[in-house]
C-alpha cells in the first residue's frame, strides 16, 4: 500500500538536480583523459615517428635515406603543468639504442606512400604498431594503430597557380640579384652552423630580395610548418570575420561542443585561443594511477584521434584569460570552429579552408595535415615551400590587402601581430620582438614560428619578410639569423 492510499502525505524528497530545462541541455562535454602509461607514452612514440617519415617522404620528397638522416628519435613523456614541462631528453639514448638493435623497425611503403613503425619489447608485451599515410591535400595523416582513416581523403579542387604572374600573385620571380657581400657572409655563417636549414627567403612585395638553399632544400620542395600553420588558422579566423562567418575575437568561442549556456567554457572567447589564455587542461593518469592536470603540447601530432573533438573535451583548469600557457587544444577548438562554419553554410570543408586563404594568396603548394577523422590540424604540421610560406608574410605587410583587395578586416594586422599581455611577447598565434629575442631587429617584428625554428618574419616598417624552412629536431643559430635579417634591412636598397 502506498502512502496516498494510506492517507499519509507523500515522502519530501530534497531536489539535488536544477529542474529547469535549459535551451541546450547537453551539459558540458565529457573530457578526454590521458594516458600517461609508459605504454601509452610508447604507442605514442612509434606513432609520431609514422607521421615524421610520413612527411619527410611523401609531402617533403625526400628520399629514404636522407629521411633517416634528418630523423631525429623524438623521447616523450606526459603533459607539463601550468609553470614547467617535464624533461625527459635523457632517454633519446634508449630509444636509439631500441632502433639500431632491431626492436623498432620502420618501413615504407612507396607505392601506397605509407609508413609503419613497430616496436617489439618482452618488457611491455605484445608489439605496437603506429602507422602514417600521406594523401595530397591532406599531409601526412596519422593513422596510429588503424590500417585506414576514418574519412576517405578524396582529392581536393585546388586553384591552379599563376605560373606566369610576377611575385608575389605569380609563380613567375626573376632571379634575386647576387647578395651584397655583408649579407652573403651572414649567410655563409647562418648555413655552415645550422645542419637542418633547407632555406632562406627575404622579399619586398615587389620581389624576392635574396634566396637560398642548402643541399637538401630547393624553391619547388615543401617543407615543415609545425605551429607556424597557427598562423595559418589565425588567419583563417580574419578571413571569417570579414566574410561576416564570425562575429567579434571578444565573443565566446561558438565551439560546437560548448553551446550549453551553463558550461564554464562560455567564459572563453576567441581571443583567448588565440592568445594562448583559454586555460584549457586536460587530467593526466600516470602509470602508478595519480592523476595530474596537464596542458597539451604535442598529443594530437601523436594520439591518431579525433584533434577537433579532444580540443574541446578539454577542461577550463585556470580562469580564461588569467595567464598564458601555450597549448594546441585551444587553437584545434578554433579549427572545429572553422569547419562548423563552413559546413553550416552547406560548403565542402576542405576545398574551402583552400579557397579562402591558401588558394587566394596562390600558395599552391601549402597542404595542411589531416587527422584520421578528416579533420585538418589547426595547429601545426603543414608544408609549403619558403615562397608560399613568403606570401602569408606579404599578405600582413600590405595590412591585408592581397592584389588590391582586402582580405582581412581593418585593424586585423595590428591585432594579429601586437602582444597584449605583460609576461611573454605572444601575440596571436604570432610572436613579437618586445622582448628582444632577436636583438638586432625592431621591437615591432613579429613572427610566425614552428617547433624547430621555422618562421616567418614580418617587418612592417621596412616591408621586409623573411621566411627559414628547418628540418624538425635540428638546431639552428638563431644568432646568425639576427645578423642575416639585420644585414638584410641595412643593405636592403643597395
Amino acid at each position: 500500500m502506498n502512502d496516498t492510499a494510506s492517507g499519509l502525505p507523500p515522502a519530501v524528497v530534497d531536489s539535488y538536480l536544477d529542474r529547469t530545462r535549459p535551451l541546450h541541455a547537453d551539459g558540458p562535454p565529457d573530457p578526454v583523459v590521458y594516458d600517461g602509461s609508459t605504454r601509452a607514452i610508447r604507442q605514442r612514440t612509434v606513432n609520431f615517428a609514422a607521421k615524421r617519415f610520413a612527411d619527410m617522404m611523401y609531402v617533403g620528397g625526400l628520399d629514404r635515406s636522407t629521411a633517416e638522416r634528418h630523423f631525429r628519435w623524438r623521447p616523450l613523456g606526459i603533459p607539463g603543468g601550468l609553470t614547467s614541462r617535464p624533461d625527459v631528453s635523457d632517454e633519446q639514448a634508449g630509444l636509439v639504442a631500441a632502433y639500431r638493435a632491431g626492436r623498432i623497425s620502420i618501413e615504407t611503403n612507396d607505392a601506397d606512400r605509407r609508413v609503419t613503425v613497430r616496436w617489439s619489447d618482452a618488457e611491455f608485451g605484445a608489439p605496437l604498431t603506429g602507422a602514417a599515410i600521406a594523401r595530397p591535400g591532406y599531409g601526412g595523416i596519422l593513422l596510429g594503430s588503424r590500417s585506414a582513416p576514418a574519412f576517405d581523403p578524396v582529392p581536393i579542387a585546388r586553384t591552379a597557380p599563376d605560373l606566369g604572374g610576377a611575385w608575389p600573385r605569380g609563380n613567375a620571380v626573376t632571379p634575386a640579384s647576387p647578395a651584397p657581400a655583408e649579407l652573403a657572409g651572414a649567410l655563409d655563417e647562418l648555413f655552415a652552423n645550422s645542419p637542418g636549414i633547407y632555406g632562406v627567403l627575404i622579399a619586398s612585395p615587389d620581389r624576392v630580395l635574396a634566396e637560398r638553399y642548402s643541399a637538401f632544400g630547393a624553391a619547388d620542395r615543401a617543407t615543415p610548418s609545425w605551429s607556424m600553420t597557427k598562423a595559418i588558422t589565425c588567419t583563417l579566423v580574419g578571413r571569417l570575420i570579414h566574410e561576416g562567418w564570425l562575429g567579434s575575437v571578444y565573443d565566446p568561442a561558438p565551439a560546437p561542443l560548448w553551446r550549453d549556456p551553463r558550461s564554464i567554457h562560455h567564459l572563453i572567447t576567441l581571443d583567448h585561443l588565440l592568445r594562448m589564455r583559454s586555460g584549457l587542461g586536460f587530467p593526466v593518469v600516470d602509470g602508478d594511477g595519480r592523476a595530474t592536470i596537464g596542458f597539451e603540447n604535442s598529443a594530437v601530432y601523436q594520439d591518431a584521434a579525433d584533434a577537433f573533438d579532444a580540443a574541446q573535451r578539454s577542461i577550463v583548469a585556470t580562469v580564461p584569460g588569467s595567464v598564458y600557457r601555450y597549448i594546441n587544444a585551444g587553437i584545434n577548438v578554433i579549427g572545429a570552429i572553422i569547419r562548423d562554419r563552413i559546413e553550416s553554410r552547406g560548403l565542402p570543408y576542405h576545398a574551402t579552408v583552400y579557397r579562402l586563404l591558401a588558394d587566394r594568396l596562390g600558395m599552391s603548394s601549402y597542404q595542411h595535415s589531416a587527422d584520421c577523422v578528416g579533420n585538418f590540424i589547426a595547429s601545426g604540421s603543414g608544408f609549403a615551400t619558403l615562397r608560399d610560406y613568403a606570401r602569408l608574410g606579404v599578405l600582413y605587410v600590405q595590412d591585408g590587402v592581397w592584389d588590391g583587395e582586402r582580405l582581412l578586416p581593418q585593424g586585423w594586422v595590428d591585432y594579429a601581430l601586437a602582444p597584449t599581455h605583460a609576461g611573454t611577447g605572444y601575440a596571436a598565434c604570432f610572436r613579437s620582438n618586445a622582448d628582444r629575442s632577436f636583438p638586432d631587429l625592431p621591437t615591432d617584428t613579429a613572427w610566425a614560428t614552428g617547433a624547430s625554428d621555422q618562421r616567418i618574419f614580418i617587418l612592417r616598417r621596412h616591408r621586409l619578410v623573411a621566411a627559414v624552412a628547418n628540418e624538425t629536431d635540428h638546431p639552428m643559430d638563431l644568432a646568425a639569423l639576427n645578423r642575416v635579417i639585420a644585414t638584410a634591412i641595412a643593405t636592403r636598397w643597395r
